[in-house]
C-alpha cells in the first residue's frame, strides 16, 4: 500500500490512541507497528457498512506501573 491507499486517521487523548483504518488490510499492519511493550492493542470497532466500512482501532500507552518487569 502506498499513497492514498495507506491513509489512516489518528486521534490521541491522554493514554488512548484511536486509529481509523479505511481498508481491512491496514488493520494488521497498524496493529503490528503500534504494539510494543509500552503500547497495547485494546480492541476495535466496525463503523458503517459495505464500501464505506471503517475500523477504529484502540491502543493504550502503559504507564510505568503497568509495564511488565524485565527479567535477567
Amino acid at each position: 500500500m502506498s499513497g492514498a491507499d495507506s491513509l489512516i486517521h489518528v486521534k490521541s487523548d491522554g493514554d488512548k490512541i484511536n486509529i481509523i483504518c479505511h481498508k481491512e488490510e491496514q488493520m494488521q499492519m497498524v496493529i503490528r507497528k503500534m504494539t510494543n511493550p509500552d503500547c497495547i492493542f485494546e480492541g476495535y470497532e466496525e463503523w458503517d457498512e459495505k464500501e464505506d466500512k471503517k475500523w477504529i482501532l484502540t491502543f493504550r500507552i502503559l504507564d510505568e506501573y503497568e509495564k511488565y518487569p524485565d527479567y535477567n
